[in-house]
């Protein structure tokens, strides 16, 4: 047995199992559109976590995007009227 096998053991951090990993990439797998749509061919876990990176850092710039459009529109919206404390809130 390695030491680094037998110190994770003795600190009491728990191991992933293969099983483990293969529920969660099947997970993944069925979350993310460009995979999801994939059914009859094999997708590796490899492209499954590619994907998966991808669509997160898709999803950060449409919020960023989102959030730019909205500060926009709150620019030109009087300050105290009940779309401004909506965008407001959107904001949040």
């Amino acid at each position: 047995m390695s030491s680094r096998r037998s110190q994770s053991r003795q600190s009491g951090v728990s191991r992933i199992t293969e099983d483990q990993i293969a529920d969660l990439v099947s997970k993944l797998q069925q979350l993310i559109p460009e995979v999801r749509n994939r059914h009859s061919e094999k997708v590796s876990a490899s492209k499954v976590l590619q994907e998966t990176c991808n669509y997160i850092k898709n999803l950060h710039r449409e919020v960023d995007d989102l959030s730019d459009r909205l500060s926009q529109l709150l620019e030109s919206t009087d300050s105290d009227s009940a779309q401004a404390a909506i965008i407001r809130s959107l904001l949040m």
